[in-house]
């Protein structure tokens, strides 16, 4: 069983990550760290982890744990995943893993000159769901790719969350445009090549609340937006000249609908409907990491490498929404 530290009591990690941790067939929660050691041990006592700690310092010294996984503030990820993998334990890390491409790099060093896996946590790679409609655009179902579609949006106007708050790295494109970006990447295995966006910032908080982006893969091109002042949506759509896939729950598995991939044919007139029910995509995703493991085949979990591609992407978009045209990825 891989044992599991939590740096942080973050909601993420309360709602998500750490019940999927305790569904996991391969899985423990061994500890929880917090710079408030009663809250460490009250959400420790929750989830019936035998050991907390009232620093994040504690936990990493600590030999009940073989890996963390870090929901702590986006500013604060690079810093927390390099001194965890300098202690000799693996490392899942939420995204976006860092807030510029070049960070990575530290990671990357880390990663290599200690031997353990170091992994940005994009749960929605590891959901069937994204295997399928990976399978579907290969074996030419849709014809020829032209165009992809989403949105991603939700509503907060809260102050005191870190998504509003710039020096914790707060903002619409690290917390959400990711998503549309790594899993068309993800299902076309194509790179954006160039990118222009239109980029709104609220006034009160000084974060970026709203994204219009197009990103040109060569072969196709995607177009979406992302908020955190709209009602909530999730959709995407990838457009062939023989027909199109739509998937109801892109990112939020569940969330407001049953999983679904759905395929049209170039008419409407026919669909074909794969339906996913009861996936829990982060027990998959720490299930998957713990196998890496113990296997030493790393080569099914989300790469450093590959978050530096995403990663160049995201850059792009604030770059293009300064400059007002076309930029380089």
């Amino acid at each position: 069983m891989f044992r599991w530290g939590i740096l942080s009591t973050a909601k993420i990690g309360r709602e998500h990550v750490i019940p999927a941790i305790c569904a996991a067939d391969n899985c423990v929660l061994s500890a929880i760290a917090s710079r408030d050691e009663g809250a460490a041990w009250a959400l420790a006592n929750r989830f019936g982890a035998p050991h907390a700690f009232g620093s994040y310092d504690a936990l990493l010294d600590s030999d009940k744990i073989d890996g963390v996984y870090i929901p702590l503030p986006t500013s604060m990820h690079v810093e927390w995943a390099e001194k965890a993998a300098r202690a000799g334990k693996h490392v899942l890390c939420e995204k976006p893993i860092a807030l510029k491409a070049c960070e990575i790099d530290r990671l990357i060093a880390a990663r290599d000159e200690t031997g353990v896996l170091i992994s940005e946590a994009f749960m929605v790679t590891y959901h069937p769901q994204w295997n399928k409609v990976r399978d579907l655009i290969a074996d030419d179902a849709i014809g020829k790719l032209r165009q992809v579609d989403a949105a991603f949006t939700y509503f907060n106007k809260d102050a005191d969350n870190m998504r509003n708050r710039p020096e914790l790295g707060g903002g619409v494109i690290p917390d959400i445009a990711v998503y549309p970006t790594v899993t068309t990447r993800f299902a076309t295995g194509a790179e954006p090549q160039r990118i222009s966006a239109s980029v709104d910032f609220d006034p009160e908080f000084g974060t970026d609340r709203y994204a219009s982006v197009r990103a040109d893969y060569g072969a196709f091109e995607q177009s979406f937006y992302v908020s955190t002042q709209m009602a909530h949506r999730q959709t995407i759509a990838f457009h062939g000249d023989d027909g199109f896939i739509e998937v109801t729950a892109p990112w939020n598995s569940n969330l407001y609908e049953g999983d679904e991939v759905r395929l049209h044919d170039r008419s409407h007139s026919r669909m074909e409907v794969f339906r996913y029910s009861g996936v829990d995509q982060y027990r998959l995703e720490v299930e998957a990491f713990a196998t890496a493991i113990e296997s030493g085949d790393r080569s099914p979990i989300f790469s450093l490498e590959d978050s530096v591609r995403n990663q160049k992407a995201i850059d792009a978009i604030y770059r293009a929404g300064k400059d007002g045209g076309w930029v380089d990825v």
